[in-house]
């Protein structure tokens, strides 16, 4: 990821199109919805889209026809959900395809379904999974990002594998093989993500904290506070 131009047989890249294509039509509907209903939200929405441009604008060379970089999906899908990720996230493949020749437009599903779609509901779960057990939002957060990176670099292990099954082991050789190259490049890279993640989760804790609160990402203290001291009184 990004899976270069013309690199995926037709027959697959057309069929990673149509199975992204719902996810990224109700990513659409979700985004709509969220600006409607939380009009003040829209310069975070744009944050976190714009951080998943910059970040994953970073490309460092790795599998042929494939490169390895962050992808920045795990903010957005902690602060706005993962179906509006699944939008935001292929308009930004769709521009680095236009405008940096990074992926291409008929991998564009395939790269869509890998970075917009399994990373940020994996790094949501991730989210999740963290402040069930009651850890600090910070590793949530580094959860996230680490998680929705390693994720992205998994499925598109898996798509091509599929897509150029090894001679002798087949399909799973060829997963294999394509997961141990990627992990020499990409594990330090999305702990260096996750670390960047948690740096920016900090900021927008201190200059957008009503914005958290009201997306549900953090709690209210100065309700968790009334409600201690009226049960201190009471």
């Amino acid at each position: 990821m990004h899976i270069a131009e013309g690199f995926l047989p037709p027959i697959h890249a057309a069929a990673w199109t149509v199975v992204a294509a719902p996810f990224v039509v109700h990513g659409a509907v979700a985004v709509v919805r969220q600006v409607r209903e939380h009009p003040d939200s829209r310069l975070l929405l744009g944050a976190a889209g714009a951080f998943t441009f910059v970040l994953s604008a970073i490309k460092l060379p790795s599998v042929t026809g494939s490169s390895s970089h962050p992808t920045g999906t795990g903010l957005g899908a902690v602060l706005f959900k993962p179906p509006v990720m699944a939008f935001l996230g292929t308009v930004v493949l769709l521009f680095q395809a236009l405008l940096l020749a990074h992926g291409g437009i008929t991998t564009l599903g395939a790269n869509a379904f890998s970075m917009a779609v399994v990373g940020p509901w994996v790094g949501y779960a991730a989210w999740r999974g963290s402040r069930a057990l009651h850890a600090p939002p910070e590793v949530g957060m580094f959860a996230a990002m680490f998680s929705a990176d390693i994720a992205t670099y998994c499925t598109t292990s898996v798509q091509l594998g599929l897509a150029f099954p090894d001679a002798t082991s087949g399909v799973v050789g060829s997963v294999v093989k394509f997961l141990s190259i990627f992990a020499v490049s990409q594990i330090p890279l999305a702990v260096m993500e996750g670390f960047v993640g948690v740096l920016i989760f900090r900021v927008l804790s201190r200059v957008a904290r009503p914005e958290l609160v009201s997306l549900g990402v953090l709690r209210d203290d100065s309700s968790s506070r009334s409600a201690k001291v009226r049960s201190d009184v009471g």
